[in-house]
């Protein structure tokens, strides 16, 4: 079964008059993995696709989605995909890829339909693409590791890039997730912005009563979003994105847009936030 919904693009001077049930539902994802379903989100932002797909054991296949109005949703589209459930497969292009905890898959343009089964639950990115590269799974032994922040500053985490120039090439999708060391909450501290790119986090490995405080909006005019486990928050170029939580949690972040330079932000320091 297939789940398609379409979020708009807001300008930020429309997210200033937005109550709290509004913020939750332009910018925050829930209810992405259901047992045999595919639900993706469709937003204007760079034309960026997430999603989730849980084959609980079967199979489950992504093949045309209306919203894009290509034969195969990869026609024009390159994925990526990252299992935070036990040992599944996926296939496609002919090829089938057995992805472990963590490990993630890179396909590109014109790679076809997309079959999921096993046990894995699989968390879906997607944007459009202007040259086919080759697909790639990259294994947690595989990424590339950024360890940064500080025990004083309750931010010390671990980075792994995994689509990513350093790993592998792609058109405009980065993707890598980053988990917080034990006593560390904040997650992207100081905050930053980056104009010519949009970005999604996901957050999983809470428990049930865990929450993520994410901080969004303008630097001088932030919100907040209380999201838990393994929702989404959708990210507009000019808001900031930074969270901490309760307990240990980790965050898949991906982008799309200009550029695949990673580096390419604009830090706000704490003190410069409103």
């Amino acid at each position: 079964m297939l789940n398609v919904e379409t979020r708009h693009a807001i300008h930020p001077a429309h997210a200033k008059d937005m109550d709290t049930a509004d913020l939750r539902k332009h910018f925050l994802a829930e209810g992405l993995f259901a047992d045999g379903e595919i639900r993706l989100v469709y937003t204007h932002y760079d034309r960026f696709v997430l999603g989730g797909a849980v084959p609980a054991g079967g199979s489950l296949t992504l093949g045309k989605v209306e919203e894009t109005k290509t034969d195969s949703f990869l026609d024009r589209r390159e994925m990526g995909i990252v299992n935070i459930g036990e040992t599944g497969k996926v296939e496609a292009g002919g090829e089938t890829h057995e992805m472990n905890y963590g490990d993630v898959l890179y396909l590109g343009m014109g790679s076809g339909d997309v079959t999921f089964s096993g046990a894995g639950r699989f968390y879906i990115t997607s944007a459009p693409a202007h040259r086919a590269f080759p697909s790639k799974l990259v294994t947690v032994a595989d990424a590339k590791e950024v360890k940064m922040g500080a025990i004083e500053t309750s931010n010390k985490r671990t980075i792994r890039q995994f689509i990513h120039p350093l790993v592998m090439e792609s058109c405009q999708l980065i993707l890598g997730y980053t988990t917080l060391e034990d006593g560390s909450i904040w997650n992207t501290m100081p905050a930053h912005v980056h104009d010519r790119r949009m970005e999604a986090y996901l957050y999983h490995g809470m428990d049930d009563a865990s929450r993520v405080l994410h901080l969004m909006g303008e630097p001088q005019e932030t919100r907040h979003l209380f999201i838990a486990n393994e929702e989404a928050a959708i990210s507009p170029p000019w808001s900031i994105h930074a969270g901490a939580g309760i307990g240990s949690y980790t965050f898949i972040w991906a982008m799309a847009g200009d550029n695949i330079d990673y580096t390419d932000m604009e830090f706000i320091q704490p003190e410069d936030l409103r």
